[in-house]
């Protein structure tokens, strides 16, 4: 048994290898959101069928089963080829495999919409989705402890219409280093499909742009662009740096709504962080300017 790379706060995840030489995943949700998640996502990998995983470059997992322990139901997945990097790994892997990083998204993207309303999962429209995020950020205010730069930062960014004039895609909706396999130097295998949506494609590039690596995000960028021609979006990076600061906001939120304090004092303490970074680079620009 060895640990795997998971989201700590909602899962524990363990590789295991049984009598035979077989490795398996298995995930056990921390509380009954997290045990839902799952439960979403046995809906959503029984909906790739055979014909639609034939046709993408990389594994998806499959549920060998599930045990259910009160309100919480434990999943065993068959295990996937290729192991996890950190971001730093990630990006300092060479341009090829930044690279098949952008074509994996792009084929993400690329599925079908009827697979996600074929099996009820989320999905918005442009309109719709910036209205949520509106929705989001009054809710994150209440809380009092958002920076008030950081506030008026994304009420502008909301309030620009032209900024969310994008075409919804199928997302999966929590893409980041540990939901990547990496074997060969290639993406071999994607995990986490429990937040899959039709949405906003600049969601699964967040990621990309808290690991503040522009040449990597570039290269990914480029290559996303080159395997889906006729989906350019002037605007996507722009919104993928939005998400992925009010992705803070969001962890405050949860962190209030669990009463965990760790939580809360790690969030406030990044959007400390990230107000600072943003009033130095807005007196740099002003500099710059004069």
């Amino acid at each position: 048994v060895a640990g795997s790379p998971d989201d700590a706060a909602d899962f524990d995840s363990a590789l295991l290898v049984d009598d035979a030489g077989k490795q398996w995943r298995v995930r056990s949700p921390k509380h009954v959101e997290a045990s839902m998640r799952l439960e979403t996502e046995l809906l959503v990998l029984r909906a790739f069928v055979p014909g639609v995983r034939a046709e993408l470059p990389f594994a998806l997992p499959y549920v060998a089963g599930t045990v259910r322990q009160g309100q919480l139901c434990t999943f065993v997945y068959s295990h996937l080829p290729g192991s996890t990097r950190d971001i730093d790994e990630l990006s300092g892997g060479g341009a090829e495999l930044a690279a098949d990083i952008g074509r994996t998204m792009a084929a993400i993207h690329a599925l079908p919409q009827a697979l996600v309303n074929n099996a009820d999962l989320p999905s918005y429209t442009a309109n719709e989705f910036r209205q949520r995020k509106l929705n989001e950020l009054d809710q994150a205010a209440t809380t009092g402890k958002i920076p008030a730069t950081l506030l008026r930062r994304w009420e502008h960014a909301l309030e620009d219409v032209a900024l969310w004039r994008f075409s919804p895609t199928v997302v999966h909706g929590d893409l980041h280093e540990d939901n990547l396999l990496v074997s060969g130097g290639r993406i071999s295998a994607v995990n986490g499909w429990t937040d899959l949506r039709i949405g906003d494609p600049a969601d699964d590039f967040a990621w990309l742009i808290a690991a503040n690596n522009s040449d990597f995000t570039d290269t990914v960028h480029n290559a996303y662009i080159e395997a889906r021609p006729d989906a350019v979006d002037p605007h996507l990076i722009r919104r993928a740096a939005l998400s992925a600061e009010f992705a803070l906001a969001q962890w405050l939120v949860r962190g209030i709504a669990a009463e965990n304090r760790s939580m809360v004092e790690e969030a406030e303490e990044m959007l400390a962080t990230l107000e600072a970074d943003i009033l130095d680079q807005e007196a740099a620009d002003a500099a710059e300017a004069e």
